[in-house]
């Protein structure tokens, strides 16, 4: 049984890098290869690999590397995320399980989350100013609508069984909580610090378009104004495989987590 999953996974794996190198062909096929684009409309990946290279130890055109401009938006984002898992999945919790929390928060947080995260910059920038604060703060609301959903919806989902049981061996409500609607609710929980991350990822690259004097956001804007192509290019590169990264490493929390828990 190990076999074949290890087999279906390198099959998966292969098959995703083979994709990703025709994307590529086809990609110089068009630019370099047969000329159909020009490098001012498409610059060939042999010229944005070029220039992500060079972008490591050049701050022209806009005035940092791009480990310094990755930096910033991974300060900003992680800053903005955490405090939004800090309060988020508490308060989804607490909404889920008692019902005078539920009707006291809901009203707010419906009105809250169909508000659109990037829409939350000018508000925040008119409060605080450009800088860290006011992009941690779009961060920080973005984040939390859906980490408050998806702990909401875990603790919702425990199953009443399983509290009967808890109830009849003597657990106080506190210990049905923490012992188990929250370890059955793990799953939602981890789900929703995914997709948090994923949304936070790209408003704050939305936010640094339009509030910012540093970041990945911040590079592709000051690119767009001098039609530096082949930098903007660089820069979506780097925000789709640093999303990828961070994605990767909850979900590998999130199943490490579960299982323990599981075993335990």
């Amino acid at each position: 049984m190990q076999e074949k999953k290890k087999l279906q996974i390198n099959k998966y794996l292969f098959i995703s890098i083979a994709s990703i190198c025709a994307g590529i062909f086809v990609w110089w096929l068009v630019t370099d290869g047969l000329g159909i684009f020009r490098s001012n409309a498409l610059p060939s990946p042999v010229k944005v690999a070029s220039t992500f290279v060079k972008k490591w130890f050049e701050t022209k055109p806009d005035g940092a590397t791009l480990l310094q401009h990755l930096g910033a938006s991974l300060q900003v984002a992680l800053g903005g995320y955490l405090i939004g898992a800090i309060i988020g999945i508490p308060l989804g919790i607490f909404m889920a399980w008692n019902d005078k929390v539920d009707i006291l928060v809901r009203p707010v947080f419906d009105l809250v989350r169909t508000i659109p995260g990037i829409a939350w910059t000018s508000v925040m920038v008119t409060l605080v100013g450009i800088g860290f604060l006011s992009k941690a703060l779009v961060i920080f609301i973005s984040a939390m609508v859906a980490m408050v959903i998806n702990s909401y919806s875990g603790i919702k989902q425990t199953k009443t069984v399983h509290l009967w049981v808890g109830q009849t061996f003597g657990a106080s409500n506190w210990e049905l909580l923490t012992k188990v609607a929250i370890p059955s609710a793990l799953p939602m929980i981890f789900t929703g610090l995914d997709v948090a991350l994923g949304s936070a990822w790209t408003t704050l690259v939305a936010a640094e378009l339009l509030a910012s004097t540093k970041g990945l956001g911040f590079m592709i804007q000051q690119a767009r104004g001098i039609f530096r192509l082949d930098i903007i290019i660089v820069g979506m590169i780097v925000i789709a495989i640093t999303g990828a990264v961070l994605s990767s490493i909850i979900q590998f929390i999130g199943r490490k987590l579960i299982k323990g828990g599981r075993r335990g």
